[in-house]
């Protein structure tokens, strides 16, 4: 007897999951699924699971075709199962191509094609709906994108957009995705929400295109480049009753939300400065380096410097001040945003071109937190007092790339579940617009100065 065995979440069972059970079954003559706990989906990365493990197993079992339904509950238990159970094939979907192959010292890995056009249609329940969610832009972000969206329940991350449909066809072929569009309209008829990667250029009139027609946006930063634009991407928003996100991904990181709830619990007092930095050095043919007039450092990375200000600070800044370091194109290679507030300073730092200490110091009346580089990402973080034997070392759970965070939170938004809301308002989305405004203002007119 050939026995294959197979694992999964099946959360929100739908009929992706029915068909890959069904080929895992054709492969032999008895198939175990293993179905995993709430608690070993979040040590391994999945979020937003809604279904409960029983329920989820139960699903399972109705569709006939588990001969054996296990439990996974910990790391490194597919080799114990292989072996214990005497398993001769072990089968799993293609998105996960590679990522078994270990396994091959044990058993046969066949990685199973996934089903095409997953429809909320033919969902077991709509409840929840599953998000079929488009991709805009085929860059440097968009794989790093679909490979955190694995790792989120409720989202099926299936078409991209590029218009040059060339591009789309061989980025959609390249990461297996279902389709692939040139044209923009028939782009957004196919999806239910857009994740926007493409040039900051481009961002506010896909937004604005993509909102008008009902659909969720969840965009990388700058959302725009003007506060009036972002205002009015938001009264739009809610108007036609979608979700409108600014994809900063720093502020849906557990990490970064512990140390802010940290920095306002009065631990160090009160805070009275921040110095945020975000530098890298950028190799010279990257459009960063030659966009002379949608690149730079601070239309790179000022939405993460500007975050931890205005979330501790708030966003009425009485005045703000500007300096950089630019290139012979006009492209700010360094650039130092001053900021004064009625009680607190602020500074933000960003670099293409200089490297400095990216690190993230929150100074306060009692004592200051101090998160190294890269403290975007948010792993570890300390406070120190004036007394320097006394330091509080903090070290949370950050997963993956980090983009799965704010990916499950724009998820949760979308059905309803607006308990994340805080982590980037929409007044501090619109704050983050009205700097780099005064930003590209002040670069056009070649001044610098207060505002």
């Amino acid at each position: 007897m050939k026995k294959v065995i197979t694992y999964g979440t099946y959360d929100l069972f739908h009929e992706g999951h029915y068909n890959l059970l069904k080929r895992a079954k054709a492969l032999g003559d008895y198939l175990i699924v293993g179905v995993t706990t709430e608690y070993y989906d979040l040590q391994r990365g999945k979020l937003n699971v809604m279904d409960p493990v029983l329920k989820r197993v139960e699903n399972v079992r109705k569709t006939g075709l588990a001969d054996e339904v296990i439990i996974e509950d910990h790391e490194g238990q597919k080799p114990e199962d292989i072996q214990k159970m005497g398993v001769d094939i072990f089968a799993i979907g293609s998105d996960w191509v590679g990522t078994f192959d270990y396994l091959k010292e044990f058993c046969q890995v066949i990685y199973l094609d996934r089903t095409p056009d997953i429809s909320s249609s033919k969902l077991r329940e709509n409840r929840y709906p599953i998000v079929q969610l488009g991709v805009v832009g085929s860059g440097r972000i968009a794989p790093r994108f679909l490979s955190e969206a694995k790792f989120v329940s409720g989202i099926n991350a299936r078409a991209v957009y590029n218009p040059k449909a060339e591009s789309s066809r061989e980025f959609g072929k390249r990461h297996e995705l279902e389709s692939y569009f040139g044209d923009f309209q028939d782009f957004l008829e196919n999806i239910d929400a857009i994740y926007i990667a493409s040039p900051h250029e481009t961002h506010y009139n896909y937004a604005k295109q993509a909102i008008e027609m009902g659909r969720h946006v969840l965009c990388e930063k700058p959302l725009t480049f003007t506060v009036k634009r972002a205002e009015d991407l938001y009264a739009l928003a809610e108007e036609k009753g979608v979700i409108l996100m600014e994809g900063i991904k720093t502020a849906y990181c557990p990490g970064f939300m512990q140390m802010m709830n940290i920095a306002r619990s009065g631990m160090i007092g009160e805070v009275r400065d921040i110095e945020a930095c975000f530098s890298r050095i950028t190799p010279p043919g990257f459009r960063e380096m030659v966009d002379q007039e949608y690149g730079g450092a601070f239309l790179e990375f000022g939405s993460y410097t500007l975050l931890p200000i205005f979330k501790l600070l708030g966003c009425n800044y009485e005045n703000v001040e500007f300096d950089g370091i630019y290139a012979e194109n006009g492209v700010d290679l360094y650039s130092k945003i001053h900021f004064q507030f009625k009680n607190a300073l602020a500074m933000s730092k960003t670099g293409i071109g200089v490297k400095s200490e990216g690190q993230l110091v929150i100074a306060g009346t009692k004592g200051y937190i101090l998160a190294e580089s890269p403290w975007w990402l948010t792993k570890s973080f300390e406070v120190r007092f004036e007394d320097p034997t006394r330091i509080e070392k903090y070290s949370p759970k950050f997963l993956g790339d980090g983009l799965r965070y704010e990916i499950a939170d724009f998820v949760s938004k979308i059905n309803g579940n607006e308990k994340m809301s805080h982590c980037l308002t929409r007044e501090e989305s619109v704050a983050m617009a009205g700097v780099v405004e005064r930003f590209m203002e002040e670069r056009k007119q070649g001044r610098r100065g207060k505002y």
